[in-house]
């Protein structure tokens, strides 16, 4: 969800509509500065938007639940008791983030997992979740029989001296404690000499040790580096001109398949994508289902897939790959996240992408940079005219310095600098999205301050958990100065994020994997910022490719390029592909046919998240073609193809044609869902917005 939530954003345009026309007309004009000192008014505690915010985030689960981690660890023993070992894994994963750090609880979370690594053969990630248990303070009465597991996996794993002094641990413990039962203490005694017996075998046999490191010898590809430009070839070079701005070409012929870049993303954040439904679920409703989506299966740091992820020390959203992944990511931003996590999955991802940018660069620098450009005289609406001035190209005689992004000797890095000098594009964005993004930066920033952790978001010494020197005692309708400025940073960062947000995707399985041919699709894993790559053009005859690994992005040369030849990144891979499918398509399939009706849905997908609403409308309109031939004018699939219409054209501020879509909608959904359905009041909710917009929009629409 890279956009707020649904209800969010219906109260924000709600919110404007209720302006007067002289303070819309001064919202429309004013540098972001004064527009979020006005939007501060707007959002004061006790407002009718600040309490709908309040509702919404009441939904958003991220909160530490004893009752959630019960459900989940009974029904991770199920899965275990059926030996579907991968599913309680994931089952215990979800116990243990809901348990507090260094409780008995969460160290038979991990115990129980590591049983289940166990028999998926993952020994050393099972020997982890060992001392993790231990750590946790796990139950000395149980100890006996997870030490026994982790002798068997230094067993499997060949480490025969390390297994035998576990055996004698164990023996030790059984002997002296002698606190178990009978029949127990018979069962471990057999397990132990079992074990014992192996240790033996393997001490008078020792096996070949194996060579592991063949793959390192083999042959690189040479790399040299851009002196000018971090991570990128040395056979690319920056231009600037006042018709293409910022651009890479080539300074000698590439080769296909060359290596053009490599480099990490300034920032990413995790896209909680299918998870937003349950995340997003009524509170009242103590329901936890096993749909697992990324936010459990990949790193919220480093984005590596999970086998048996950390769990953050004060929420029970945010899942680590490792202790260090976990304790990097609280120190350099999830100390401030933590707490606002409900509030960030509602405003969405390019809300959290910006604040975990600022949090990343430091006031400091986000304060110089702010500073900087006041100086310059220029504002976020001003950006692109300042970038594409022919008096702001730079002189060929200084190389690259001068050019937007780059340092005083020329060189661009992947570094906040160059983060901030990425256009915002802010005049291409409509007032209406420009109040949204505005209104959803002063909620974070109201929070941060009412939470008293605008001593960490400024690098200031204050204790955790939102309980420093600063605990604020605020209750004005201002930010204070450091805030304000953090805030229009980050205004202009979600602006940005619109045109310069890089999908970091990954190929998942669909199904169960059991079949003889693997189907995969490609995911939307993270939103990140990618300095280096955002150089790149957009044609729909790109000559890179890009591929990524966790945070990495790495840009490879899809075709021979020649010299003085720029370097074309397609930045909507998936409406290209989608597009080549569908030509395809037509060359076996009848226009009516069902599949043909998919691929214009999602192409509306596509487009919606892109904010091209205009576009997405049109293909979703020829998918309502499709859906009406086969299954009629009034059938429920109907509806719910007019309920999706509805919402893109609400998004696109296309009211007339909204409020007709709206209307068929309602007649048909109320036949077969009932007239106190979610649908049926969420439409009446867009018609009432709708029909409260001044009549100079409603004209002008």
């Amino acid at each position: 969800m890279a956009l707020p939530a649904e209800e969010w954003r219906r109260c924000a345009a709600r919110c404007r509509a209720a302006l007067g026309p002289a303070l819309r007309e001064r919202l429309e004009a004013a540098p972001p500065g004064e527009a979020l000192r006005l939007g501060c008014g707007l959002l004061r505690p006790g407002a009718e938007e600040a309490a709908a915010l309040q509702r919404l985030c009441r939904r958003a689960r991220t909160s530490k639940e004893p009752a959630a981690a019960r459900w989940y660890r009974e029904e991770g023993n199920r899965r275990f008791g059926r030996c579907c070992y991968g599913d309680a894994a994931l089952l215990y994963s979800q116990a243990a983030s809901h348990e507090l750090p260094g409780s008995p609880e969460a160290s038979l979370c991990f115990a129980n997992r590591s049983a289940a690594l166990f028999h998926l053969g993952h020994f050393e990630v099972c020997l982890e979740d060992i001392a993790r248990a231990q750590s946790h303070g796990y139950p000395d009465r149980l100890l006996p029989k997870v030490l026994l597991r982790k002798a068997e996996c230094l067993l499997r794993l060949g480490r025969v001296p390390d297994a035998a002094d576990a055996l004698a641990a164990v023996e030790n413990k059984i002997a002296v404690d002698g606190i178990m039962s009978s029949p127990a203490r018979q069962t471990l005694l057999k397990k132990l000499n079992q074990l014992k017996l192996k240790v033996c075998e393997r001490e008078s046999c020792p096996e070949a040790a194996r060579e592991t490191c063949g793959d390192a010898q083999r042959e690189t590809e040479i790399w040299e580096e851009n002196d000018s430009i971090s991570g990128a070839s040395s056979s690319l070079s920056l231009k600037f001109n006042t018709e293409k701005g910022r651009h890479l070409v080539a300074s000698r012929d590439i080769l296909p398949g060359q290596n053009l870049l490599k480099e990490e993303a300034f920032v990413s954040v995790l896209c909680p994508e299918e998870g937003e439904s349950r995340l997003l679920q009524d509170s009242s409703e103590m329901v936890w289902d096993t749909q697992f989506t990324n936010a459990e299966l990949y790193c919220h740091r480093c984005l590596k897939q999970l086998l048996a992820s950390v769990p953050c020390r004060g929420c029970s959203y945010a899942k680590y790959c490792s202790q260090n992944c976990a304790d990097t990511a609280w120190e350099q931003y999830h100390r401030t996240e933590c707490s606002l996590g409900a509030l960030l999955l509602t405003l969405g991802v390019f809300c959290h992408v910006a604040l975990r940018t600022v949090l990343l660069a430091g006031f400091s620098e986000v304060s110089r940079l702010v500073e900087q450009s006041h100086d310059d005289d220029e504002d976020l609406h001003s950006t692109k005219a300042r970038c594409k001035h022919p008096r702001d190209a730079p002189d060929t005689r200084t190389g690259t310095r001068g050019i937007p992004g780059c340092n005083d000797n020329g060189q661009y890095q992947s570094s906040y600098r160059a983060v901030f000098n990425l256009l915002p594009h802010a005049e291409k964005h409509s007032p209406e999205h420009k109040f949204l993004c505005m209104l959803s930066v002063v909620a974070i920033c109201r929070k941060l301050q009412e939470a008293g952790l605008e001593a960490a978001v400024l690098n200031q010494e204050s204790s955790e958990k939102g309980s420093g020197p600063k605990a604020c005692e605020k209750t004005s309708d201002e930010l204070s100065p450091e805030l304000q400025i953090m805030a229009e940073a980050m205004l202009r960062h979600v602006l940005q994020l619109q045109c310069n947000a890089q999908a970091i995707t990954v190929m998942q399985e669909l199904g169960s994997g059991d079949g003889a041919v693997v189907n995969k699709k490609p995911v939307r894993l993270a939103t990140a910022f990618f300095p280096v790559l955002s150089l790149l053009n957009h044609s729909c005859s790109p000559n890179i490719s890009v591929s990524f690994s966790g945070t990495a992005a790495t840009v490879r040369a899809s075709q021979p390029i020649s010299s003085g030849q720029e370097i074309f990144h397609c930045y909507d891979e998936a409406i290209k592909m989608l597009l080549k499918c569908q030509m395809d398509a037509r060359n076996f399939l009848s226009p009516e046919h069902l599949l043909m009706g998919e691929m214009e849905d999602h192409l509306a997908q596509v487009y919606a998240t892109l904010g091209k609403w205009q576009e997405a409308a049109r293909h979703l309109e020829r998918s309502i073609q499709i859906v009406e031939t086969h299954h009629g004018p009034s059938s429920v699939e109907m509806g719910h193809e007019l309920f999706k219409l509805a919402q893109i054209l609400f998004n696109g501020f296309a009211v007339s044609e909204a409020l007709s879509t709206i209307q068929r909608a309602e007649k048909i959904l109320t036949v077969h869902c009932g007239p106190q359905s979610t649908q049926i009041r969420e439409l009446q909710e867009m018609k009432t917005c709708l029909l409260e917009l001044p009549r100079s929009i409603l004209q002008r629409t």
